[in-house]
C-alpha cells in the first residue's frame, strides 16, 4: 500500500466514523476511547490471523495425535496477542443482528484482559452505552477487505491517525494526551534514541515511544531488542490510551499511573540513555511543602520559588540522564527567558555545558492551543567535551512550517530531514546532510524520468489522433527548466484541444459516425489524463527542487555555518551576556534574502492556480461531452 493509498484510507475511515458520531448523542470524549478500542481489536485480530497462519505451518505433526494445538506462548514469541474465540474480529462481525453486540464487545475486551495482565483494566468496556445500530455500523466500517490486506505496521498508523483527529476535535483534552507528530519527530530526529533506557515521565498516549519505534525500524532494527521504554502518566484515561497504543504497535513498555511531581515510580535518576517528554506547561499548585518535593534528588539546581512547575520538569529531565544521556522535550517559550529563581537555575544548567540545542517553534503546532513553544535538548556527554561544552546551537524555526489549515501548522518530512541535517552538521556529522542531498537529487531525477515518459506518451497520442485533432508538441529533452516550459505549453494545448473537441462533437458527420466519435472521445480522455499526470509530476519535481535549494543555499558545503535568521552556534559567554536567555531569536539575527533569483512560494502558488484552472476546464469538457452524448440519445 502506497503512502497516498494509506492516507486516503485513513481519511475515509475517519470520515465514516466521525459522521456516525455527529449523528449520535455522544460527545467526542465519550466516543473516542471506545472507537480506539475497536481499532485495537481489529488490529489485534489482523496480527493474530497472520501469526496463526505462520505458526500452523511450522507446528510439529504427531502420527497419531495430529498437529499440536496452538498455545498462547506461540503468539507471545511472535509478538502478537493471543485472542480467545469470542475476542476475534470475525466472531464479532458475524454476530446476528438480534444479539447484544455491545455486551459481546465488552466480553471480548474482558477476555483479552484476562489473558494479559499488562492490559488488565485498560481496555474500554462501555459498549453497551452505545446505540446498537451505531455500534454495528462502526464494526462494518472497520470490517473492510482493505484492512484485511494491510500489513500490521500500517495498522498502527491508523490508530495514530485517529488519535490525531480526536486530539483536533478536543476529545480527552487533546493538548494533554497527544503531542503532534511533527514535534515528536523533531525530538526523535535530534536526540536519535536508538538504544538503552528511554523514559517519558509525562507520556500521555505514548506517542514518543511509538515514533521512537518507527525511527529504529527505519534503521532496520527491532525496537524491542534495542530499547526499553518506561512511562509515567498522571491520569487514568491517558495511561490506558498509552498502553493500548503500545500494544497496537507491538512494542513493550512499562507504563504506570502516577503524578510525577510527587512520585517517581520508576526510580531512574541517572540511569536513562534518553528522556523525551511534552509535559504540561506552566502548571501551578504544586505543593512544594511536601518532603518528597523539598528533598527531591531530581532537583540538583534548587527549588524554584515561583508557583510554576516548568523548572521542576527541566531539572527532572536533566537528572534522569546518565553520563552520556540525551534529552529532548517541549517547553513553554516563556521558560527560555524566565527570571528570578528560574533564571538562576538556567545559569547553572548552561554552565554545566549540557544545553545542546534550543529550537524555537512558531504558533499553531498544537491542536488545542496556538501559542509558540520551544524544544530543549540536553546532552550529558557534551559536558565532558572541551570543544562542544562551550557551544549551544540556537535554531529559530518560527518561519519553517507547512500550513495545514488556518489554525494548524506542521513540518513536512523533508523539513524534518533538513532540521536533522543542520543539527548533524553542528555536531560534526555530515551523514544526514549528504543523505538529504542525494535523496532530493534522486527524487528530482526519478520525477524527470517519469515526466519524460508521460511527455513521450503525449507525443504518441498526438500522432495517433484523427487528422482534424492533433496535439502540437516538439520533441525535446526533459529538464527541470523544460518541465516548467512544457507544463505551461501543455496547459495551453489542453484548452485548444478542449475547444476543438467540443466543436467536433457537434459536427454532423462525427455525430453520425460512432467510430469517429469514439476516436475523438478516446483522444480527449487520454490526453486529459496524461496532462493531469504531467502536472502532478511537475509539482512533485518542484517540491524537491525547492527543498534542495533551501538546504544548499544555506549550507553549500557539508560543514556547519551560522545562517542569519535561522541558526547560530552560541558561546556560553554570549549566553551569559544576554542574562542566560535561551531564546533562539535573540541570537540568530534577521534572515538575508537568499532566494532573490527565484521565489519558490510564488511559483508553487502559480502552479496550484494553473492546476485549479486545468481542473475547471476538465470539468467543463466532461459536462460538454455528457450533453453531446445525451443529444445523440446515448
Amino acid at each position: 500500500m502506497t503512502a497516498q493509498q494509506l492516507k486516503d484510507l485513513e481519511s475515509r475511515l475517519w470520515k465514516a466514523a466521525d459522521d456516525l458520531r455527529a449523528n449520535s448523542k455522544l460527545t467526542a470524549t465519550e466516543y473516542s476511547f471506545p472507537v480506539l478500542g475497536l481499532i485495537f481489536l481489529r488490529h489485534a485480530y489482523r496480527r493474530f490471523a497472520d501469526v496463526k497462519e505462520r505458526i500452523e505451518e511450522t507446528l510439529p505433526v504427531h502420527p497419531k495425535r495430529g498437529r499440536r494445538p496452538l498455545t498462547k506462548d506461540d503468539f507471545q514469541t511472535a509478538k502478537a496477542i493471543y485472542l480467545p474465540e469470542n475476542a476475534r474480529w470475525t466472531y464479532l462481525a458475524s454476530l446476528p443482528e438480534a444479539d447484544d453486540i455491545g455486551e459481546a464487545v465488552d466480553n471480548a475486551m474482558r477476555s483479552i484482559e484476562k489473558e494479559y495482565e499488562v492490559l488488565a483494566g485498560v481496555l474500554p468496556k462501555n459498549y453497551t452505552f452505545f446505540e446498537k445500530d451505531l455500534l454495528q455500523r462502526l464494526i462494518r466500517i472497520f470490517n473492510s477487505e482493505e484492512l484485511d490486506r494491510m500489513p500490521g505496521d500500517l495498522f498502527g498508523r491508523i490508530y495514530e491517525y485517529f488519535l490525531n483527529e480526536f486530539a483536533k476535535s478536543g476529545a480527552q483534552e487533546g493538548g494533554e494526551f497527544f503531542t503532534p507528530p511533527s514535534l515528536v519527530n523533531a525530538i526523535v530526529h535530534i536526540i536519535e534514541p536508538n538504544h538503552g533506557v528511554v523514559l517519558d515521565p509525562a507520556c500521555g498516549s505514548a506517542g514518543m515511544f511509538v515514533q521512537t519505534g518507527h525511527f529504529i525500524e527505519e534503521e532496520g532494527e527491532n525496537p524491542s531488542a534495542r530499547v526499553t521504554f518506561f512511562g509515567q502518566e498522571k491520569t487514568e484515561t491517558n495511561t490506558k490510551l498509552a498502553k493500548m497504543n503500545i500494544a497496537v504497535h507491538g512494542l513493550d513498555a512499562n507504563i504506570v499511573e502516577g503524578n510525577s511531581f510527587y512520585d517517581d515510580k520508576h526510580n531512574l535518576v541517572g540511569k536513562c540513555d534518553f528522556v523525551m517528554a511534552n509535559p504540561p506547561f506552566n502548571v501551578d499548585g504544586v505543593d512544594k511543602n511536601k518532603d518528597s518535593v523539598k528533598n527531591d534528588p531530581r532537583l540538583p539546581f534548587g527549588l524554584p520559588k515561583n508557583d510554576n512547575a516548568n523548572y521542576l520538569w527541566i531539572q527532572y529531565f536533566y537528572s534522569y540522564l546518565n553520563e552520556n544521556g540525551r534529552a529532548g522535550f517541549v517547553m513553554a517559550s516563556s521558560a527560555s527567558d524566565a527570571g528570578h529563581s528560574e533564571r538562576d537555575i538556567r545559569e547553572k544548567l548552561v554552565n554545566t555545558g549540557v544545553v545542546d540545542v534550543m529550537v524555537s517553534i512558531g504558533p499553531k503546532f498544537f491542536y488545542t492551543r496556538s501559542l509558540p513553544c520551544t524544544l530543549w535538548f540536553f546532552d550529558r556527554a557534551k559536558e565532558r567535551d572541551p570543544e562542544r561544552k562551550n557551544k549551544t546551537l540556537m535554531l529559530d524555526l518560527r518561519d519553517v512550517y507547512r500550513k495545514v489549515s488556518s489554525n494548524l501548522h506542521d513540518f513536512t518530512p523533508e523539513q524534518l530531514r533538513n532540521i536533522a541535517a543542520i543539527v548533524g552538521l553542528y555536531r560534526g556529522n555530515d551523514s544526514a546532510y549528504q543523505r538529504c542531498i542525494a535523496d532530493y537529487n534522486r527524487e528530482i531525477a526519478e520525477g524527470l524520468t517519469k515526466a519524460s515518459a508521460i511527455y513521450n506518451s503525449l507525443l504518441k497520442e498526438a500522432s495517433l489522433s484523427s487528422e482534424s485533432l492533433t496535439l502540437k508538441l516538439e520533441k525535446e529533452d526533459i529538464t527541470v527548466e523544460s518541465v516548467k516550459k512544457i507544463r505551461r505549453h501543455l496547459l495551453h494545448e489542453l484548452k485548444e484541444i478542449q475547444e476543438q473537441g467540443k466543436a467536433l462533437l457537434q459536427d454532423e458527420l462525427i455525430r453520425k459516425d460512432r467510430a469517429r466519435r469514439d476516436d475523438v472521445q478516446k483522444f480527449l480522455s487520454q490526453t486529459e489524463r496524461l496532462i493531469r499526470a504531467f502536472n502532478e509530476l511537475a509539482e512533485y519535481i518542484h517540491y524537491f527542487e525547492k527543498e534542495l535549494h533551501w538546504l544548499i543555499t544555506r549550507f553549500p558545503k557539508p560543514v556547519y555555518n551560522d545562517v542569519a535568521g535561522l541558526c547560530k552556534a552560541v558561546a556560553q559567554e554570549d549566553i551569559a551576556a544576554n542574562d542566560y536567555s535561551l531564546t533562539a531569536g535573540r541570537y540568530v539575527g534577521v534572515a538575508k534574502h537568499i532566494d532573490n533569483e527565484f521565489n519558490f512560494e510564488e511559483r508553487m502558488t502559480e502552479i496550484k492556480s494553473e492546476l485549479n484552472e486545468l481542473d475547471e476546464e476538465a470539468s467543463k469538457l466532461s459536462a460538454s461531452i455528457q450533453r453531446a452524448m445525451e443529444g445523440l440519445g446515448l
